[in-house]
């Protein structure tokens, strides 16, 4: 892995499922009315007459996804992770989730990287796909894994659904890193806490490993690109060698990985004191600057730092994490860990 902080990438995504297209002629894009704002403005260039522009009518355009994995096509389907699973939500089960269809689903924008507001903050969006039987829910954290997503999920069984962070896109993991949709990777071994991380919370797990680790605590930091189906033999493995549990999410304490994980260390009879890290059955207000909204929802590289020093009860106050050049929802070239103090917002601006 590399070290923050990150540098990064624009439209990974974007040019993957370009490169997959010119490979596969069955794959199609469709788009909401958010052509640039998903990436795929590089596939409608490339692919003009593979592209379909489904406007702001997402029910109807998963009905067409669905009806054209019936015809033999690979439809990948794009917008803001909100309008990707809230809205449509009905045609999703009934039309793609119930037959099992190969549609792949690309949300951007999760959780509270969006300054929009809870009209535009995906924050459910992971605990209503779970709930779908037949479908596959992934949040991967860099752009290594984002450019490799798209060739991985290509043949995957029934529907897919994907999370996607807009904008500047950091690089964590090495040229040689290889993402497995089978199974969550150890990132740091640590046997005081088990600490669970998935998307855009996973910088901020590394960088409050370290933090914890220059004070005497041991910390394994499991990726997991894959919330279901859940590689529970990696979360029982970890959970185990640890005394405590902590997840850490950009989306509700409710459905998303701390739930995923809560039940399978329940289920396996693991005794283990469990702390989520997420928005706490709340809304989120809308804000210009996205590192102000991780900042006061307890999702900052600080906050993971605190709640595990509580948790393992430790005396005095938290340690504090460094505060970086750079963040994880500013623009600049650079990324670091969400931090504890706000950064103005660049890159993620209202479309």
């Amino acid at each position: 892995m590399r070290e923050p902080p990150y540098a990064t990438e624009l439209k990974p995504y974007g040019r993957a499922l370009v490169e997959l297209g010119r490979r596969r002629a069955e794959v199609l894009c469709l788009s909401g009315d958010l052509t640039r704002q998903t990436e795929v403005d590089l596939f409608q260039a490339e692919f003009p007459d593979r592209f379909i522009h489904g406007g702001m009518a997402e029910a109807n355009m998963m009905g067409m996804a669905g009806a054209l994995a019936r015809c033999g096509f690979l439809p990948f389907v794009h917008t803001f992770g909100v309008f990707a699973t809230r809205r449509p939500y009905d045609q999703i089960a009934n039309a793609i989730a119930y037959p099992g269809l190969p549609v792949r689903i690309i949300g951007f924008m999760p959780g509270v990287s969006t300054p929009g507001g809870p009209s535009h903050q995906a924050i459910d969006d992971v605990a209503l796909m779970r709930a779908l039987p037949n479908m596959t829910v992934i949040d991967v954290a860099d752009a290594a894994q984002t450019h490799q997503v798209v060739e991985a999920i290509a043949d995957l069984p029934g529907p897919v659904y994907v999370r996607l962070k807009r904008g500047e896109i950091p690089v964590i993991f090495d040229d040689d890193h290889v993402l497995c949709l089978d199974r969550a990777e150890v990132l740091t071994a640590g046997t005081d806490v088990a600490l669970f991380a998935s998307g855009m919370m996973v910088a901020a797990a590394l960088a409050a490993a370290r933090t914890l680790g220059g004070h005497g605590v041991s910390v394994c930091v499991v990726n997991v690109p894959v919330i279901k189906p859940l590689d529970e033999g990696t979360v029982r493995s970890a959970a185990a060698g640890a005394e405590i549990v902590v997840t850490a999410e950009n989306h509700s304490v409710i459905g998303g990985l701390g739930s995923a994980v809560a039940e399978t260390i329940a289920e396996a009879g693991l005794g283990r004191p469990l702390r989520r890290i997420g928005l706490r059955d709340t809304f989120a207000e809308g804000a210009a600057d996205a590192g102000y909204l991780f900042a006061k929802y307890g999702l900052s590289t600080q906050a993971i730092v605190e709640t595990i020093w509580s948790a393992l009860g430790k005396p005095g106050r938290a340690p504090t994490a460094p505060v970086a050049v750079g963040n994880a929802t500013s623009g600049g070239g650079r990324y670091s860990p969400v931090l504890p103090l706000p950064v103005l917002n660049k890159s993620l601006g209202a479309s």
